[in-house]
Order: structure tokens, then C-alpha cells, then sequence
């Protein structure tokens, strides 16, 4: 069998194992977070970093929620690491964004975070923070789905199917589920350009 076709049987399976009950707790949460008229908050390292500066255009553009990742302010970001250390970038950042119980973070993240392991504990002492001001927690995550998995309102683990390959198949279906998340037609309130566009396909 190729590489391509076994990476792609993977997504197959993953697809059908797939808690879509989750992916609707996802959804029920961010009806009401917008509801509140909440603000959503992406947090994510590497490849999930990218992954959230993509999900906030299409939250604010499609979904009309109010969006936002601290990884995109690329000064801010560096300064806090240099100055403050890599642990508390997301919480402070929070911190002076005054998260409030209205609103929400979402963690976009192979690993979920975990002290014990020494990974991602910027996404540690920043859901610690949230929870202590009862804002509200999802997740979109992999492997075991680490501290996000633990203390989540709503959280959606990305099955393993093969141990060699949980990165690459948890970032993609990150952007998966966002996108059935910004087009659930509870959440969907504006139209994307090429399937309200008229004419011919294309481009």
C-alpha cells in the first residue's frame, strides 16, 4: 500500500470515529457564547497557532462571533516570552484582554497540555485562568487530549488510529471541525463567497 493511500484509509477512520455528539456540544456552546455576546478566544502553539489565526476569520466573518488569538500579535507574543517566560504568555495576554464569564477559550492542540509532561503549559496556566474567572472551555485536541480534555465544557478528541501520524491527522481535523462548526446553521449567519456567488464554477 502507497503512503498516500494509508495516510488517507487513516482519515477514514477517523472520520467514522468521530464523536459527533461532541462536535454538537461544541456548537451548543458557542450558540450561547454569542448568545451572551461572549468573545472567543483561540489558543494554539505551532501548527495549531495557524490553525487559530484561520478559525478567527471565520468565526468573526461566517459565525459574527467575536474572535480573537494571541498568537497573532507576533510583538506581543515574543515580548511577553522574552521578558516573562513561554509558561505565561496565553494567561497574561488574557489577563489584559479581561476575560470574563461571558466569554470563551478554545484550544486548538495536538497534546491538550500537561504540566507533568512539560507540554504546552502556557495552554496549562491559561485554562487554569479561565476557569477561575468561569469562562468557558472547548477544545478541538489529540492523543488523550491532555489538561484541555480534563477541564473542558465541550471538547472534541481526534481518535488515534496510528501513533506515528497524531500530529499531522489532529491539526488537519482541527480545521475540519471548525469549518463544520462555522457552517452548523445554528452558527452560520453569513455566506462564504464561491456557494453564494452566481455563475459557473471555478477559481
Amino acid at each position: 500500500m502507497s503512503y498516500a493511500r494509508q495516510h488517507l484509509r487513516e482519515t477514514s477512520q477517523i472520520i467514522e470515529k468521530l464523536d459527533h455528539v461532541a462536535i454538537e456540544k461544541v456548537a451548543d456552546l458557542l450558540v450561547r457564547l454569542r448568545e451572551d455576546g461572549g468573545r472567543l478566544f483561540f489558543l494554539g502553539v505551532g501548527g495549531s497557532a495557524g490553525n487559530c489565526s484561520h478559525a478567527v476569520n471565520d468565526f468573526r466573518k461566517i459565525a459574527g462571533i467575536e474572535s480573537y488569538a494571541p498568537t497573532d500579535n507576533v510583538s506581543e507574543l515574543t515580548a511577553r516570552t522574552n521578558d516573562d517566560g513561554w509558561a505565561s504568555v496565553f494567561v497574561e495576554w488574557l489577563r489584559t484582554s479581561r476575560l470574563a464569564a461571558r466569554d470563551a477559550v478554545f484550544v486548538l492542540s495536538v497534546g491538550g497540555g500537561s504540566l507533568e509532561r512539560n507540554v504546552s503549559p502556557n495552554l496549562v496556566t491559561a485554562l487554569r485562568y479561565a476557569k477561575s474567572v468561569g469562562a468557558r472551555v472547548a477544545g478541538v485536541v489529540g492523543r488523550d487530549g491532555g489538561y484541555t480534555a480534563q477541564v473542558a465544557d465541550a471538547c472534541v478528541v481526534v481518535p488515534t488510529v496510528n501513533p506515528d501520524t497524531v500530529t499531522p491527522h489532529s491539526e488537519a481535523f482541527q480545521a475540519v471541525i471548525w469549518h463544520l462548526l462555522v457552517s452548523h446553521p445554528r452558527l452560520k449567519q453569513n455566506p462564504t463567497k464561491w456557494e453564494s456567488s452566481a455563475g459557473p464554477a471555478g477559481g
